[in-house]
Parts: C-alpha cells; sequence; structure tokens
C-alpha cells in the first residue's frame, strides 16, 4: 500500500494544522525533552503547514535511524506489527479523522501514528529498543504468553510511557497524540507508578477505555536495562 497524497481534501489539510499546532503548545511544558527535541529535527518534512508525505519522512528517518514507514490499512494482527518493528518498519494508517472527531477516536488515524510515534524513531536507543521488542515478538510469535507480556510492554512504554520529572513528563505516542489525555494526566484519579517491567507484563489493559494507569521511568536508561534483562530471562536471541 502507499499514501495516496492527491486524495487528501481541504478539510483534512486543515485537520491536520489545526491537531498539530494545538498539540505541539500543549506539549511544551509536558512531554520529554528528547521527543520535542526530535520533533524539531523533523521540521522539514512533520509540521503543521501540510500533511506529511510518508515517503520524505521515510527518507529522513532511513538517514539518520534506519527505519522507514509502512502503510497499512488500519489495525493488523499483533504478529504483523512485531515482523514490521524486526525490520525497523513502523506502520501507519493514511487515513485522517474528522473536525468532528478531533477530541476522540475508537481506532488510531495516521496524526497518532505519524505525529505521535514517529518523531522518537529518530533517537537511535529508543529506535533500538523498538527493534529488539519486534525480534522477540517474531521469535516467538507462536507463544500466547509472551505475545501478551510484550503487548503489555508495547502498552505501557511506547502508547503510555511516562518520565519521571517535576511534573510527569510524556513520551508514550497515545498521550502525545491527544490533547484530552494529555491533560487528563495531571488530574486526580490517575495512578502514577514506580517502573516495574515485572508488574507491567501482569498488568492487563483495555483499548476501549481511558488509560488511568502509568508506570513512571527514571530515565530511558531504565527502560532498555529493564528489556535487556526481560530477553535474558526468556531466553529470546535479540541481542543490545
Amino acid at each position: 500500500m502507499k499514501q495516496q497524497f492527491e486524495n487528501y481534501t481541504v478539510e483534512d489539510f486543515k485537520v491536520w494544522k489545526t491537531l498539530f499546532e494545538r498539540q505541539v503548545n500543549n506539549l511544551q511544558d509536558k512531554s520529554c525533552e528528547s521527543y520535542l527535541h526530535c520533533l524539531d529535527e523533523l521540521n522539514d518534512v512533520l509540521n503543521s503547514n501540510s500533511i506529511p508525505r510518508f515517503d520524505a519522512l521515510s527518507k529522513v528517518l532511513k538517514e539518520k535511524t534506519g527505519w522507514s514507514i509502512e502503510v497499512v490499512p488500519g489495525l493488523i494482527p499483533v504478529e504483523d506489527f512485531f515482523e514490521l518493528l524486526s525490520q525497523k518498519k513502523f506502520c501507519s494508517s493514511t487515513w485522517l479523522r474528522s473536525m468532528e472527531q478531533l477530541d476522540y477516536l475508537e481506532e488510531p488515524d495516521m496524526f497518532h501514528d505519524i505525529f505521535g510515534h514517529i518523531p522518537l524513531f529518530m533517537d537511535e536507543k529508543y529506535a533500538d529498543f523498538a527493534q529488539k521488542m519486534g525480534e522477540v515478538g517474531v521469535q516467538f510469535k507462536d507463544s500466547e504468553k509472551i505475545l501478551i507480556e510484550l503487548q503489555r510492554i508495547y502498552r505501557f512504554t511506547i502508547e503510555f510511557g511516562l518520565l519521571k520529572g517535576s511534573q510527569p513528563q510524556i513520551y508514550g505516542a497515545g498521550v502525545i497524540s491527544s490533547f484530552g489525555e494529555t491533560n487528563f494526566i495531571y488530574e486526580e484519579g490517575t495512578e502514577m507508578l514506580p517502573f516495574d517491567l515485572n508488574e507491567i507484563i501482569n498488568t492487563d489493559f483495555c483499548n476501549s477505555e481511558i488509560q488511568t494507569k502509568y508506570f513512571l521511568l527514571n530515565s530511558f536508561d531504565e527502560l532498555y536495562e529493564s528489556f535487556e534483562k526481560y530477553v535474558m530471562k526468556v531466553g529470546a536471541l535479540a541481542s543490545f
């Protein structure tokens, strides 16, 4: 599949600009510094002025960390998702929400996939972490237990991860791409727990409900070291 750029409408460009500008302003004191730095690095190919062209964005990613964007129709089987990660390919849909859907979607769209996820793939160590997760997923594609554990790790790190700071600093794409959720995490009622990979792999989640439980990293190094220990524990072949 390919991005059909000529099919985007005037409303699509308006939605992209609205989402991008609103969320960049919202994230200035809420997201981790690494995300904002990577977003700035991508400014020529990822900005509010236009819906990004995936080929141009992939070219920059490829040159920096070896990653590229793989167009998919929507949600794909978890085995296929991990296969793509192992090949340094991050999957993205090409459709964009409407103006009436700015604040809520049942299924991730292009803004979530690209604005939320892609910038941190400019960070080599973070990108390597995602690839190793994919490699473990491929190795254990027939193990329901390991695949569930990996999905939970992915959920509580890449999708909804937070770093410690004077206030929690967001790095998870599910929060970074959501105006409402970015603000919600600072409200009373959210549960902030110390990062513990053993607890994470035993913590279930529901995709259709707003996230209320988060695990706070002391640093990205803690994430990489914890996952390396997990890889050793399950006997995976992925190497760091």
